[in-house]
């Protein structure tokens, strides 16, 4: 090798294979963000991607698992000792604030900007509205199908719009002033930004360079179920459900999020942005959550478990057969 490869300008010179491999095992152990080289051996070429690609893994695997951890202990705390959603702001999204501080704290380390992980201005608009369309058009039929079965159940029911916190529980507090529409907003715009730009941007682009797409959207997916178990175990912790209860729930959080979450990925994959699955996944926080409610003679929101699960099973099935449609066009 020879010329100016390095800002630090730092050339190395080898006479044979062992000290060639030995000069990219230094190079390597530094962490380089780019490396330019003239390599005209094959053997040597095999040889120094091996090292490469086996480092890389090492570091992808590990540096995701690492904003993992840290993402979820900011979770934590907020949930277990600060109780954001328990105060005025009645949202716990301190969390999600800091988890955006960390993921810009990342990419700059690694290099990376925020349209190199989805979040593109071209088609900004257009892609958030495709999502909010099959958010709207996936949770129409849960909210029919809802409805039917309460009807079916002798326990006729009605539709409502105000502004509630999801809770395990259920939540008898009605908010109709328009400034809890506007926050309740803001902090789900806050709240799919960190978990779209964490889970399905920087996750996905990372484990990506050293698996298959669907390999790495699988793990991503995993995460993004495990992060949300801990809203069983604080009703756990809290007294509002039994242990068998929590681990029930919490299994169930890891099945429906992970699918959620798989779904989000392949939109990221088909789109080649963000915004379609931010979208989709506002809809789904915002207004089939916290806006829309179904209110029966016997309270609020009593099957919302079931329509959202209708509702994701649903724009699951339709979003998997766009991607295989896709792929099979692609390899013909």
């Amino acid at each position: 090798m020879n010329g100016l490869l390095s800002l630090h300008r730092i050339t190395i010179w080898a006479e044979d294979k062992t000290a060639f491999v030995q000069s990219w095992k230094t190079i390597i152990a530094l962490r380089p963000n780019q490396v330019a080289c003239d390599m005209e051996d094959n053997l040597i070429m095999a040889e120094t991607e091996r090292l490469i690609l086996r480092k890389t893994k090492y570091k992808s695997g590990n540096l995701c698992i690492a904003i993992f951890t840290l993402c979820l202990s900011v979770r934590f705390v907020e949930y277990f000792l600060i109780e954001t959603d328990k105060t005025a702001i009645g949202e716990n999204v301190l969390h999600k604030v800091v988890g955006i501080i960390i993921l810009a704290f990342v990419l700059k380390r690694i290099n990376l900007s925020w349209s190199d992980i989805g979040f593109q201005r071209n088609g900004f608009g257009s892609n958030i509205l495709k999502g909010l369309l099959l958010g709207s058009a996936c949770f129409t039929i849960s909210y029919w199908l809802e409805l039917t079965i309460l009807a079916l159940q002798g326990n006729p029911a009605h539709l409502e719009i105000y502004i509630s916190s999801f809770s395990l529980t259920g939540s008898q507090i009605k908010n109709t002033d328009v400034l809890f529409f506007m926050l309740c907003v803001l902090f789900n715009v806050v709240n799919v930004w960190m978990e779209e730009g964490v889970f399905r941007g920087l996750f996905i682009q990372i484990l990506s360079k050293t698996k298959p797409f669907m390999r790495a959207n699988f793990i991503a997916a995993l995460l993004f179920g495990i992060w949300h178990i801990i809203m069983p175990i604080r009703s756990f912790v809290n007294g509002e459900m039994s242990f068998a209860a929590m681990v029930l729930m919490g299994i169930g959080y890891i099945i429906l999020a992970g699918v959620m979450g798989i779904k989000w990925g392949l939109l990221y994959r088909l789109t080649g942005n963000i915004w379609v699955g931010l979208g989709d996944h506002l809809f789904n926080n915002t207004v089939a959550t916290n806006m829309l409610h179904v209110i029966s003679l016997r309270g609020a929101d009593e099957l919302q478990i079931i329509r959202i699960m209708a509702a994701q099973i649903i724009s699951f099935a339709f979003v998997l057969a766009i991607y295989y449609c896709r792929n099979r066009k692609g390899n013909r």
